[in-house]
């Protein structure tokens, strides 16, 4: 497991979080990104990516709803 790889993938995830202009856009978004990156990350670490990816998305949905438009991004 290649931690820069890692930090790599959680830093384009996070850039991304805060996608969309209403509250479940952006959880929505979120979700979307989220899994998208639980799955490489699972796949890098050489774990369940199926699992990896349903646990992304619930934390990026989360993330995503937490945020608000226009507070962190512009």
């Amino acid at each position: 497991m290649n931690p820069i790889k890692i930090l790599a993938v959680g830093l384009l995830g996070l850039s991304l979080a805060g996608c969309g202009d209403s509250w479940g856009q952006r959880a929505v978004t979120g979700a979307g990104i989220g899994a998208g990156t639980g799955a490489v990350i699972g796949a890098i670490a050489g774990g369940p990516v199926i699992g990896a990816a349903v646990v992304g998305s619930l934390i990026g949905a989360g993330v995503g709803a937490a945020t608000t438009h226009g507070r962190w991004f512009p």
